[in-house]
């Protein structure tokens, strides 16, 4: 239903950074930099794996932390995430495993980023049953 979604940052290179890393294991990197005369002169970017999908949005203030979780395609990308994201200065807001609270084989792993959003990578396949 959501075709792409973002949220704003206060340090554009040290989210850069952070996101760089934390998507990579999820297979999403920076597809597109908005020119920022069409910007007012913020940097805007936007992340995914085929499209754009997750825009970061310069600004002087975030407001209230959000929630964004990413789909991965089996546990060992939910490991490599939440390795990456707090190699890349991540805080940790729930290391990965079971979450079975929410259905039988959710795996997560819960990071907040440089302005406080918690972001997290999910696997819903029991093990063994990892796709795509």
């Amino acid at each position: 239903m959501i075709d792409h979604t973002g949220i704003p940052v206060t340090d554009w290179e040290k989210s850069k950074t952070f996101y760089d890393a934390a998507l990579a294991p999820l297979g999403a990197k920076l597809l597109m930099m908005v020119p920022e005369e069409y910007t007012g002169g913020a940097k805007v970017g936007g992340y995914g794996r085929h499209k754009p999908d997750f825009w970061l949005t310069e600004e002087t203030g975030t407001g209230p932390g959000r929630h964004y979780a990413f789909v991965a395609a089996n546990r060992a990308e939910v490991d490599a995430f939440y390795t990456a994201a707090m190699a890349a200065g991540g805080r940790d807001n729930g290391a990965p495993g079971p979450r079975p609270h929410y259905h039988e084989h959710y795996y997560g792993a819960f990071v907040f980023d440089p302005d406080g959003n918690n972001i997290e990578a999910v696997c819903h396949h029991p093990p063994g049953g990892e796709g795509s």
